[in-house]
């Protein structure tokens, strides 16, 4: 059996109190960090033309995604204490993430170019800014 003493148990409440505290009153610091993180993300996918890289254009010369910007520009970070979001409100972006048939007669191609994805770096940073929210709560 493991017996587990503690001699001076304020310290620790007191940072079980911050804690909670922080979990109530600030979410909207971490989530809003979050936003941030994947909507950087979501822009290096434009700037780097896909990670992994799209496929390139088969009818006509130019860049998939980037031609005229509007796709890349209407990408919105958003968030409150609950939520982190990262989106468009285009309606032919789904076809250009997801890829499939297009156009009047659904005869056109469109290879997927999912530029709405995370790689594990993007992760990785995302759960940094979780562990450093929470050294932040600590440190108080």
């Amino acid at each position: 059996m493991i017996e587990v003493e503690v001699k001076n148990i304020f310290p620790v409440l007191n940072q079980i109190d911050r804690l909670g505290r922080g979990l109530d009153d600030n979410r909207y610091l971490l989530m809003r960090r979050l936003s941030g993180t994947m909507h950087t993300a979501v822009m290096n996918n434009f700037r780097r033309g896909g990670r992994p890289k799209w496929l390139g254009l088969k009818y006509r010369i130019g860049k998939p995604l980037l031609d005229t910007g509007t796709l890349r520009q209407s990408i919105t970070q958003q968030s409150d204490n609950d939520t982190a979001l990262v989106f468009t409100n285009l309606k032919y972006a789904a076809i250009h993430h997801f890829g499939g048939k297009a156009g009047r007669s659904r005869k056109a191609n469109i290879p997927a170019r999912p530029f709405m994805q995370l790689t594990g770096q993007d992760k990785q940073d995302l759960m940094e800014d979780v562990q450093d929210y929470f050294r932040s709560l600590t440190r108080r």
